[in-house]
C-alpha cells in the first residue's frame, strides 16, 4: 500500500517543457559521452529515459546475440535479469523491431498471456501496480537492433505513453548509442582479459600440482578482504581479477624444485623465490591496469610485514596493500590444502598461526579483517572445494 500511495503522490508531474527537455538531454549527454563502464552507462541511460518521458521506472535491455538472450544489468526497482531473446514484451519488440504501447497491463488483450505471467504476477508479489507500459527497441550505427528501453507507468495526469514519448525515448537511445557500443566493446575486451589472466594463473598453479580452484579461492578471499578493509567495489574487483596471477612466475621454475616432495635446500629455495621476480618481469611493462595490478601481486605476495620476506625485504606499508591482502589469502589456502610436501592443516591451527604472525608476517589490520570475514571466507572455501573437481 505504501508504494501505491507514493505513486499517487508523484502523479502530479507534467510532461517536460522544451527547455526542460533540452536541459535533461544536455546534462546526460555530457555524462554519457565520458562514461565507459557498462553498468554506469546503462544506469545513466535508464535515468535519462525516465526523466525525458516522465515515467516511474525505466529498464535498459541489451541483446546478447551469441547466447540468444536479453539481459539487464541495472534497472529501476528490478534486479539484474537474463531472459530468452524471444521472451515477454521486450523479446517481441526486439524480434519484430516494433515498439509496444500498453495503456493498462490488467485490461490489455493483445499481450494478455505475457502480461499475466510477467508484470501482473510480479505485482502480486511486490504490491506494485503496473499500468502503462512502453517498450522501444533501439539500434546501433549499422541499423542492427542492440536492445530496448522498457518504461513503466507514466506519471502525468493522462497516465499513458504517447507517440511523442516514443520519439523522446528513441532520441535518448540515439544519444547514448555510440557510447554504448564503445562500452560494450570495452566490456568485451575486459572480460577477455579476465579470462586470459585466470587461465594463465591456472597454468602457473597446475605446474605445482595445484587445482584451478586454488586461484578461484585466493581471488574470492582477496575480494572479501579488500571490501572488509573499506576499499571500493572497483578496487576489490580489480584485485580479484589480478590475484590469480600471483604465482605466474612458477612457469619458469624447474620441476625438480617445484615438485620436490621434501624440504628444499637453500639453493633450491633461492630458485623457488625467483618466481616472484619472474612473474613481475613478465607483467610489469603492461599499460593495462589489470596486468599492472597483477605485477604488484606477483612481486609482493611473499613480502612480510616485519621486512623478512622476499624478494625485496619490504616492510610494513612499503608493501602494497594488494600484496598484503594476497599474502594472507594465499597462505590461508596453501595451509588448508594438501601439497606434495605436506598435508592440509586444521582450521584452528591456521587461525592460531595467523594470530601469532599478526604484526610479523602479516599486516595486523588485514589479519583483523580476515577474522571478521571468516564466515564468508569459509563459505567460499566450501563453494570452491577441490572435491568439486573430483
Amino acid at each position: 500500500m505504501h508504494e501505491s500511495y507514493e505513486l499517487e503522490e508523484i502523479r502530479v508531474k507534467q510532461d517536460l517543457e522544451p527547455q526542460e527537455m533540452l536541459r535533461v538531454i544536455f546534462d546526460y549527454a555530457a555524462k554519457i559521452a565520458n562514461e565507459r563502464r557498462l553498468d554506469h552507462l546503462l544506469m545513466l541511460m535508464a535515468d535519462m529515459g525516465r526523466e525525458m518521458i516522465v515515467s516511474d521506472r525505466c529498464t535498459v535491455w541489451l541483446l546478447d546475440r551469441h547466447k540468444q538472450e536479453l539481459y539487464s544489468t541495472v534497472a529501476h526497482g528490478v534486479p539484474p535479469l537474463r531472459l530468452p531473446m524471444s521472451a515477454g514484451l521486450v523479446g517481441h519488440a526486439v524480434t519484430t523491431g516494433q515498439p509496444i504501447f500498453i495503456d493498462d497491463a490488467y485490461t490489455n488483450e493483445e499481450f494478455k498471456d505475457v502480461l499475466q505471467k510477467g508484470a501482473v504476477q510480479m505485482d502480486q508479489q511486490t504490491g506494485y501496480r503496473t499500468k502503462a507500459l512502453m517498450v522501444v527497441p533501439f539500434r546501433n550505427n549499422e541499423g542492427e537492433i542492440m536492445g530496448a528501453y522498457q518504461a513503466i507507468n507514466k506519471l502525468t495526469k493522462g497516465e499513458q505513453f504517447t507517440p511523442k514519448d516514443l520519439d523522446h525515448l528513441t532520441l535518448a537511445a540515439s544519444y547514448a548509442g555510440k557510447s554504448l557500443e564503445s562500452a560494450l566493446l570495452s566490456n568485451e575486451i575486459e572480460e577477455t582479459q579476465k579470462e586470459i589472466i585466470f587461465t594463465m594463473g591456472e597454468i602457473g598453479e597446475s605446474r605445482s600440482k595445484e587445482t584451478g580452484n586454488h586461484v578461484k579461492r585466493v581471488a574470492e578471499y582477496s575480494y572479501l578482504l579488500a571490501l572488509g578493509l573499506g576499499m571500493s567495489e572497483e578496487e576489490a574487483d580489480l584485485l580479484k581479477v589480478a590475484s590469480p596471477m600471483h604465482d605466474i612466475g612458477k612457469v619458469a621454475i624447474p620441476d625438480a624444485v617445484l615438485k620436490k616432495p621434501g624440504k628444499l635446500t637453500d639453493d633450491e629455495f633461492d630458485v623457488m623465490k625467483s618466481h616472484t621476480l619472474i612473474g613481475y618481469n613478465l607483467l610489469k611493462s603492461s599499460k593495462r591496469q589489470i596486468l599492472k595490478t597483477a605485477a604488484i601481486v606477483a612481486h609482493q605476495h611473499h613480502e612480510k610485514w616485519n621486512g623478512r620476506g622476499y624478494p625485496c625485504g619490504l616492510q610494513g606499508e612499503e608493501i602494497h596493500i594488494f600484496g598484503r591482502i594476497t599474502a594472507i589469502a594465499d597462505v590461508f589456502d596453501a595451509l588448508g590444502s594438501d601439497r606434495v610436501y605436506k598435508k592440509a592443516w586444521e582450521l584452528d591451527r591456521i587461525l592460531n598461526l595467523f594470530k601469532e604472525e599478526r604484526g610479523h608476517h602479516f599486516d595486523p589490520q588485514v589479519v583483523d579483517v580476515f577474522m571478521e570475514q571468516l564466515p564468508k571466507i569459509l563459505k567460499v572455501r566450501d563453494q570452491y572445494s577441490d572435491l568439486a573437481l573430483a
